[in-house]
């Protein structure tokens, strides 16, 4: 986490922003392997595109520093996450608490049928650049729920095949 608050400042991050996106996938596999391949942390790397992802304190459960960096080009960007919340194998809470992304996020799993579960990724970011943050949304919004849908999909796919977690 950056910023010398510490505490205040993850309390100031967790509060949920006005930037809310959801994405959800059907996974054909029990909940067990599939929030056990969620919270593979440094798997990520596999199905989130231009992404690498790192535990860089703790051993990712409840209390960790997760980093994730997307490259695109000469553009970086990086996604700091505190993990805050466990609940195997049903949940995962982080608070994004970075320079850049801010907010609250969920990796929900509901099992629906013996081997089928549901997964819902939501985050409530908080929008930098304030006014024009704010206007900027509504363009940049499908963008980001396009890409984390295709996320899923590819995580679902990976879960299936076995090659995840």
């Amino acid at each position: 986490m950056t910023g010398p608050d510490g505490a205040d400042d993850l309390r100031e991050a967790a509060q949920p922003g006005a930037g809310e996106v959801t994405a959800t996938v059907i996974v054909n596999a029990p909940a067990e392997r599939v929030f056990a391949a969620l919270t593979a942390w440094e798997r990520q790397s596999e199905w989130i595109p231009f992404t690498t992802v790192r535990v860089v304190e703790g051993d990712g459960g409840e209390g960790s520093l997760v980093e994730a960096v997307t490259t695109l080009g000469p553009a970086v960007l990086r996604d700091e996450m505190r993990v805050v919340r466990v609940d195997p194998p049903y949940e995962v809470g982080v608070v994004h608490c970075g320079r850049l992304l801010r907010g609250p996020g969920v990796l929900r799993c509901t099992q629906m049928e013996r081997d089928r579960t549901q997964v819902v990724w939501h985050e409530w970011f908080h929008l930098p650049g304030g006014t024009a943050g704010r206007v900027a949304w509504p363009v940049l919004w499908p963008g980001s729920k396009v890409g984390l849908t295709q996320a899923l999909r590819k995580f679902g796919r990976l879960v299936e095949q076995g090659r995840l977690p």
